[in-house]
């Protein structure tokens, strides 16, 4: 089945804090499978509800060589983030054909409500916790391009016009 598309940047589902999830759900497992597909086909290693039009604090990350070892979150919070910073090109399907350098905590410790509906307590590390901080700005309305100053985001934001028209 295919994936709903990519909402386009600016829309106001990508700027809106997102919901929490009460419990889990079979919606919400099809939800978590559909995410996994549009992340597959990007390819990407995450993605967050919002970047597909659904305003839900639910996210997925899949830092993984091979695919298919996709953590599926809802209600993500940081308990921890280490002081040693990992820098790492993002971007965004939201916003395609532009990235940016950045930095943000190289291990970080996430609790978050699992496919059981149970909270649970994660480490991540490296690209692995690069991306899940990158899905969380998303579910808090945040894009990648918020952290950098106001002049690499213009001017990012220019050359993102330029190219998707």
């Amino acid at each position: 089945m295919p994936h709903r598309p990519f909402v386009p940047y600016p829309a106001k589902v990508l700027r809106t804090p997102a919901a929490e999830v009460d419990a889990i759900t079979d919606d919400i497992r099809a939800l978590w499978d559909e995410m996994i597909e549009a992340m597959d086909a990007m390819p990407g290693v995450g993605l967050a509800a919002p970047q597909l039009g659904v305003p839900l604090r639910v996210c997925v990350v899949d830092a993984s060589d091979k695919r298919g070892q996709a953590v599926r979150m809802a209600n993500p919070t940081i308990l921890h983030a280490s002081v040693e910073l990992r820098a790492h090109d993002e971007a965004s399907p939201n916003l395609p054909g532009v990235s940016a350098g950045l930095e943000r905590p190289r291990a970080v410790t996430i609790r978050y409500l699992n496919e059981a509906g149970v909270y649970d307590r994660q480490d991540f590390v490296g690209l692995w916790a690069t991306s899940v901080q990158h899905q969380i700005d998303h579910l808090n309305g945040k894009m990648y391009f918020d952290r950098l100053s106001r002049t690499k985001r213009d001017m990012l934001l220019k050359k993102a016009r330029k190219l998707n028209g």
